[in-house]
């Protein structure tokens, strides 16, 4: 199951994405953690020293290698300069298993604090004024279209804050989407803005409470997003002295509970392979019609094979 991370900057859910995906690997789950965020502090988060670079390379450093390992012999793709970030899968192109033993996952994963993670890439000066973070976010949504993950394995990641999550088909990658609210004013706001942007696409928004100090805040909560709030969490000073660079005590129990009603939500979801690739196909024309064709020479429509099926039923031989 494949499950984001939004939220206003500053709500928490780079440490809510960390705590997660801990949490499922220390129960044994298969997880890969992805940092699509902008700032690029997950690895931080999981418990790389903050002098430390993070060892692997980021997908976006080899975008081009990750188009052209997974188009495959796909012959309705030309080039990896014809593949855009939107490009579905179709016979004839490599499809992923969690955790495989291929060079996506060999060249740019890396174990942090437990947890597999690979990184997008940060945006840098040198690419002020010539690109968008969405641009490198493109070797993600590529990699996610290729993935059949199975049950009881997740893939957790830290997405952009704020409503960019919402500028280009990557928020309808995932089975779902936890929205960390803090209760104020500005950042409930934000949650009217995920919920109706989501909504256009059936796509499930939970709220996760951050930063509840009291009943008080908690009834503000429940006031302003009704029933989809799943879980809340309160103040943590185990997380706090995580962010210190001390490593001691562990989770209270209240947030550990939070973290279980979680994965409870994501598990009480079912996997929906269809609504995934028309949405897939449905993106990838949008992209195709608004400046895709254009930039790239090819009438990008004709990628999409209509014969293909996403899922466990694409890794049977024949397929």
């Amino acid at each position: 199951m494949r499950v984001a991370f939004v939220g206003k900057g500053g709500s928490g859910k780079t440490t809510l994405s960390a705590l997660f995906a801990r949490h499922l690997s220390r129960s044994g789950a298969p997880v890969v953690a992805i940092d699509g965020d902008i700032n690029q502090h997950l690895a931080h988060a999981l418990g790389l020293d903050e002098d430390e670079s993070f060892p692997a390379p980021p997908l976006s450093a080899h975008l081009g290698e990750v188009k052209d390992f997974l188009r495959g012999t796909n012959p309705r793709i030309a080039s990896r300069e014809a593949m855009i970030k939107t490009t579905p899968p179709g016979r004839g192109s490599r499809l992923l298993r969690l955790l495989g033993d291929d060079e996506i996952h060999a060249r740019h994963l890396h174990e942090v604090g437990g947890v597999p993670l690979m990184v997008t890439g940060a945006f840098d000066e040198s690419d002020l004024g010539v690109a968008c973070y969405h641009s490198k976010l493109g070797a993600v949504e590529l990699y996610l279209n290729h993935l059949v993950d199975g049950s009881g394995e997740y893939v957790v990641v830290d997405m952009t804050a704020g409503a960019d999550a919402f500028a280009s088909g990557l928020f309808t990658r995932f089975d779902k989407t936890f929205l960390v609210v803090e209760p104020t004013r500005k950042s409930v706001s934000v949650h009217r803005q995920y919920r109706e942007h989501a909504a256009e696409f059936g796509v499930p928004v939970a709220v996760v409470g951050n930063k509840v100090a009291d009943e008080d805040d908690l009834l503000f909560l429940k006031e302003h997003v009704g029933d989809d709030l799943v879980a809340h969490c309160v103040r943590s000073d185990f997380v706090r002295a995580q962010e210190q660079g001390r490593a001691e005590g562990e989770l209270e129990p209240h947030n550990a509970h939070a973290l279980r009603l979680l994965r409870d939500a994501v598990d009480a979801r079912t996997k929906d392979w269809d609504a995934f690739q028309k949405h897939a196909v449905e993106f990838h024309l949008r992209n195709a019609a608004a400046w895709a064709d254009r930039a790239t020479g090819h009438d990008l429509a004709t990628q999409v094979d209509p014969d293909f099926r996403h899922g466990p039923v694409a890794l049977a031989p024949g397929h």
